[in-house]
């Protein structure tokens, strides 16, 4: 068995040496330049550039005293710990707090080859907690007084929300909804499977997030991709890559907009009807390519995945396949650079941050794999003026230890807006969550 395992990982090693190359060469022709709506300037170079390399971080934790940081005039405190992979808030109307504890799961094979590769160095991966825990802070002081298992049994959960009776969850294969009474820390009672979803998925895009619209009336979905560029064929990413829009029993459902290959932060923006989604682009073009990006979501519109990318910009993958789609491919709003994994998306709509803070946005990058160096792995803040984006701004950092040894403390995910004005942060890998005040 040693003898196999160790053939095995020679092989694990030569498919990962062949990834770091690549055998085209840039057609500088490629090259291009895309303005964007804060403004910006975005330079795209042409695909394969630079070498598609497989870089993990090593996950070392948070010593003793070691917080994140925060811009002057806030502070970092630490909300929970000793968490099971905190991967998704969720903040209710009275004030609880919920946190969707689930991973990506690995046994056997797959765990033999995150091991060769190291990526089980990155992240906690293993068996899934599978469950939701909720937190409980009775007098306001940014502490917690109660905290439990509010649900449990379920599959990879991640979007959460609540809508007048019911507690509705996105488990990875579907939406299920639980009957709910304000005020619950426990729920017990069987709950049922309104929509079924297409589970699983390339890394880990089988995150599924949930947003209720404004008007309490409809559930919008975020389904990530099934691959990197459906090198596996576009019927497997059916209902896939797509925000839908579903009514409240899972009824009528319909693909509000498509082509966002991992749209796994959705939020709207206050005041407006209008919704935004901080997505996740592709790997395997390159250091620089493709931007992930923070974009308003027109109902109908495509935003080119697998077919193109920033805009009309085609996928020399798919070259030549769907002309149609890439000549309809919408410009994102707001870079956020490539690889950075930025999953996590919430407006803040309090008012105890300072007044730039107003309405803008909060997005967690939970980090690279497929970039030379470490990128992402903080929190972004994006202004937001007049109903328009500004320029991206780092908000949270300190969770890279050693960017020469790729040794990181955390990872931050998602993101969420307590009802006293914090902001709360889960960072999956370091089992915790952050709370972000401003000073008095």
């Amino acid at each position: 068995m040693r003898n196999i395992n160790w053939i095995y990982g020679l092989a694990v090693s030569a498919t990962i040496l062949a990834s770091c190359s690549s055998k085209k060469k840039p057609d500088p022709k490629q090259a291009d330049t895309v303005s964007v709506s804060t403004g910006d300037t975005v330079h795209l170079p042409p695909p394969y550039q630079t070498k598609s390399t497989t870089v993990f971080c090593e996950l070392i934790g948070w010593p003793k005293d070691t917080l994140p940081k925060a811009p002057k005039g806030f502070k970092v405190s630490l909300y929970a710990d000793k968490l099971d992979n905190p991967r998704n808030l969720y903040v209710a109307p009275n004030g609880d707090v919920f946190a969707a504890q689930a991973t990506t799961e690995a046994n056997g094979t797959t765990a033999v080859k995150n091991a060769v590769s190291g990526k089980s160095k990155s992240q906690n991966m293993g068996k899934s907690a599978n469950n939701i825990i909720i937190f409980r802070d009775s007098n306001g002081d940014g502490v917690v007084d109660n905290k439990g298992v509010f649900l449990s049994g379920l599959k990879q959960p991640y979007g959460m929300t609540i809508v007048g009776r019911y507690f509705y969850v996105a488990n990875t294969d579907g939406l299920w909804r639980y009957p709910y009474t304000p005020g619950d820390t426990r729920i017990t009672k069987p709950g049922e499977r309104i929509v079924k979803l297409p589970a699983g998925g390339y890394n880990n895009h089988w995150t599924r997030n949930l947003q209720v619209s404004p008007d309490s009336t409809k559930i919008y979905i975020a389904v990530g991709s099934g691959s990197n560029v459906a090198e596996h064929g576009m019927a497997n990413e059916a209902r896939r890559a797509d925000v839908l829009v579903v009514g409240l029993d899972g009824s009528n459902e319909k693909i509000y907009a498509s082509g966002l290959r991992n749209p796994a932060g959705i939020d709207f923006q206050p005041g407006t009807n209008v919704l935004w989604a901080a997505v996740n682009e592709r790997d395997e073009l390159g250091d620089e390519l493709v931007p992930d990006y923070l974009t308003s979501v027109k109902e109908g519109g495509f935003y080119g995945w697998p077919y193109a990318y920033f805009g009309q910009h085609e996928d020399p993958r798919r070259k030549g396949e769907r002309p149609d789609l890439v000549k309809k491919t919408i410009v994102p709003d707001v870079p956020l650079g490539a690889h950075t994994a930025s999953l996590g998306l919430a407006f803040y709509d309090g008012d105890k941050f300072p007044a730039k803070y107003k309405n803008g946005a909060f997005i967690g990058q939970h980090g690279s794999w497929n970039s030379s160096k470490l990128v992402g792995y903080k929190v972004m803040f994006v202004p937001f003026t007049n109903g328009k984006p500004g320029k991206p701004e780092d908000f949270l950092t300190g969770f890279i230890a050693d960017p020469a040894t790729s040794q990181v403390h955390g990872r931050p995910v998602g993101v969420a807006v307590a009802k006293d004005g914090a902001l709360l942060v889960a960072d999956d890998a370091g089992n915790t969550i952050w709370r972000v005040s401003a000073e008095k």
